[in-house]
């Protein structure tokens, strides 16, 4: 015989599964686990490409003042590649003016100066 609802199971009733808090909170702890796990996944890449670094170079460490001089270095020679060109650029325009001077000379009867 099939069972008939009642007037007190005509009330909307709403289940709150007891198991959603414990899993929002697992969530949130393995979202965090995860991101400390990728923290130390890039410091671990830091250091093993320093420790293949020191490996190639016979097994010594750089200290702090040589990867600064090493810096600094780089920059110094970007630099000085930078003021080569403008070296180079500003002879390109003295060698234009000295043609173009020597030109008025010649066809302005000597008065350009």
């Amino acid at each position: 015989m099939p069972v008939r609802p009642t007037a007190e199971s005509d009330v909307a009733y709403s289940y709150d599964r007891p198991d959603l808090k414990a899993l929002s909170d697992l969530e949130q702890l393995l979202k965090h686990l995860t991101e400390e796990l990728a923290g130390w996944r890039r410091r671990t890449l830091v250091a093993e490409a320093e420790l293949a670094e020191a490996q190639s170079h016979g097994g010594k460490v750089a200290g702090p003042e040589l990867k600064e001089a090493r810096k600094r270095l780089v920059e110094l020679e970007t630099e000085n590649q930078a003021l080569r060109h403008r070296i180079e650029a500003a002879r390109e325009r003295l060698k234009a003016l000295a043609a173009r001077l020597s030109f008025l000379e010649q066809h302005g009867g000597g008065n350009a100066a």
